[in-house]
């Protein structure tokens, strides 16, 4: 959709790997679809995942006990967050669609395991329960709307045709993103 800003959030350490090559394929479509296509790619950017004393620019709020929450909201009131923080909210705020692309990992991510090890009663248990705290307790809590997951199962374990036909479905789903309804955030299902 012509003049929509996307931001890709980008976690993976190897720019040749399956995430990569999603990464872009969401860059090549989303552009041919005359959208703006910002990369957040923490490994290259080396992001500090961690929140710490760091985050905060000048002189702290109570420097006899640090409480992060506290420093930070007083930080962000006065312009003191540190210049990476600012950078990436701005990016958020000015973002019609945000892709998170990762291992764990619209969400669009990759599993090392196969479909049937992510279903309900199996291994690793069913993939819904595994992504709720992401999409409910971080993303819709913060009032983002949140689409279906895009999910690759096991890339690494499937030929090279597959793989092909993976990054097609992804290009495809791409095509039609903006008609897409978000999800419900707080499924019953969930609760049962």
């Amino acid at each position: 959709m012509a003049g929509r800003k996307v931001l890709i959030v980008y976690a993976h350490q190897e720019p040749k790997s399956f995430n990569g090559s999603l990464k872009r394929v969401a860059v090549e479509e989303l552009s041919k679809q005359g959208c703006s296509v910002m990369v957040s790619d923490l490994y290259a950017m080396q992001f500090e995942p961690r929140a710490t004393r760091n985050d905060i620019v000048g002189c702290l709020h109570n420097s006899e006990e640090f409480n992060y929450g506290m420093e930070t909201l007083e930080a962000y009131k006065r312009g003191g967050l540190s210049s990476d923080l600012i950078e990436e909210q701005k990016k958020v705020q000015e973002a019609d669609l945000m892709i998170f692309q990762n291992k764990l990992a619209l969400f669009s991510f990759t599993t090392g395991g196969s479909k049937e090890m992510y279903a309900k009663g199996s291994i690793n248990g069913d993939i819904r329960y595994l992504l709720w705290p992401m999409q409910h307790g971080i993303m819709h809590f913060c009032g983002v709307k949140v689409l279906a997951p895009h999910i690759c199962f096991a890339p690494e374990y499937v030929s090279e045709e597959k793989r092909k036909d993976m990054l097609i479905a992804w290009a495809q789903r791409l095509r039609t993103l903006w008609k897409e309804e978000p999800i419900n955030c707080s499924p019953e299902w969930y609760f049962k």
